[in-house]
């Protein structure tokens, strides 16, 4: 696995700080996954060898944390906060309108790999939602018709994916 310089340098930081190695194992997969977009089969095993675990021990927080992918996502990281201050502010017709301009439903990528599309829990930003984040970018009071507009400009690229640096 070709992990980036600066990715082996936090993890080679980090992991001698925590008393039990084991104890590291969340940080290392948000950290490839940062470096890597999702942890495949291959990121999974190569964080349980880094840290003298079995696989099915990194198998295990993988599956049980929402926020930790196994597959990669659309250029277009979507996800629309349903917690109640934007569920009553309307964030299931702004998923709705994502579904439909991206024919895909949420939790799932679009066939032409576009975009990926979550809902996820709090983004603390209640008093302009519905909150929708794309890639690390927050976009506040996001309604289903701004939502359908947001979509017309990620087909064309012209809405900056969230993931710039």
């Amino acid at each position: 696995m070709n992990l980036k310089p600066e990715t082996i340098h936090k993890i080679d930081t980090l992991v001698p700080r925590y008393p039990t190695m084991r104890s590291a194992a969340l940080p290392l997969c948000h950290l490839v996954q940062e470096d890597q977009g999702y942890l495949s089969h291959e990121a999974i095993e190569w964080i349980a060898a880094r840290l003298e675990l079995q696989p099915i021990n990194i198998q295990e927080l993988v599956t049980f944390y929402p926020m930790l992918r196994t597959e990669p996502t659309g250029e277009y990281h979507v996800r629309v906060c349903r917690t109640l201050p934007c569920a009553l502010a309307g964030a299931y017709q702004t998923c709705r309108s994502f579904e439909e301009a991206f024919d895909c439903k949420v939790g799932h990528t679009s066939a032409d790999g576009k975009v990926t599309l979550e809902f996820v829990e709090c983004h603390a930003d209640c008093g302009k939602a519905p909150v929708v984040m794309v890639g690390e970018t927050e976009y506040t009071d996001i309604d289903a018709e701004k939502a359908a507009e947001m979509a017309a400009k990620m087909k064309t690229g012209e809405l900056p994916t969230g993931l710039e640096a």
